[in-house]
């Protein structure tokens, strides 16, 4: 039962306070210690738990977080562990967890907005445009933190598919290379979404050839994500079929034309 459990992992989503979960928000404003993941989550947040203790995990290791959670239960004050987006992507979050069962403290995890599709309310995308593309790939460059080479953005390039890539912005010469490489002709279009719906949000579109050129003109060194695909800039696609006058679902027969 909820009632029971004194951690709460909370998906912040992708930057605009508004657009956390009504659920992650109660929680937040349950809370009396807020543990948030400081270099990424808007301070805003912290608003909706005004009485909360509040850390910054920027500064903190794994160990201390653990810590600090553990103290807080042993008190019986509840905790809002508060990540960015939506904490089941790179959220490092599995191994806080691990040892919080080692510690046999329950917890749960409330949803979030990752930064990709706040990126692409941003820009009115659709990710799976039929004829178009049907598949989103979410992934990273490999940098100081080592991808399986059966992931490796070349190998997922190959597909064609939608991409959205993180924590990559430092790696776009690379990046550029390693898309091409696998597959995306260098005209592909693409975009650099810099802290997608934050107030200083920017959108920069440009192609898979022009992608570190497009972020050195304008200054952009991190906390952007990249999206790649035919999906991007699409403007002729066809229509789906749930519409489609002669298709029947579930729910409405089909109509002769």
């Amino acid at each position: 039962m909820e009632d029971k459990i004194k951690v709460h992992f909370i998906g912040a989503g992708p930057g605009a306070e508004d657009l956390i979960t009504v659920r992650g928000m109660r929680l937040l404003s349950e809370a009396d210690v807020v543990i948030y993941a400081g270099s990424l989550v808007n301070p805003k947040l912290l608003e909706y738990a005004p009485g909360a203790e509040h850390y910054n995990s920027a500064s903190m290791t794994l160990e201390e977080v653990i810590g600090r959670i553990r103290e807080a239960v042993e008190q019986g004050r509840t905790v809002a562990r508060l990540h960015t987006g939506d904490q089941s992507l790179y959220g490092a979050v599995k191994e806080q967890m691990r040892e919080l069962d080692r510690l046999g403290i329950a917890y749960d995890s409330c949803p979030g907005v990752s930064a990709c599709f706040g990126a692409a309310a941003a820009m009115n995308l659709e990710y799976t445009l039929p004829g178009i593309s049907q598949s989103l790939i979410i992934t990273r460059m490999q940098g100081r933190t080592a991808v399986p080479e059966r992931e490796s953005i070349r190998s997922f390039a190959s597909h064609g598919a939608s991409m959205a890539i993180y924590l990559s912005t430092a790696l776009l010469t690379e990046l550029s290379s390693e898309l091409q490489a696998g597959g995306y002709e260098e005209t592909t279009p693409a975009a650099i979404v810099y802290k997608a719906t934050w107030p200083e949000e920017r959108i920069l579109r440009c192609t898979v050839g022009t992608l570190a050129e497009t972020a050195e003109q304008n200054g952009i060194r991190k906390t952007a994500v990249i999206l790649v695909g035919e999906a991007i800039g699409a403007v002729n696609f066809e229509d789906s079929r749930l519409y489609a006058p002669d298709f029947s679902t579930e729910f409405r027969k089909a109509k002769k034309v």
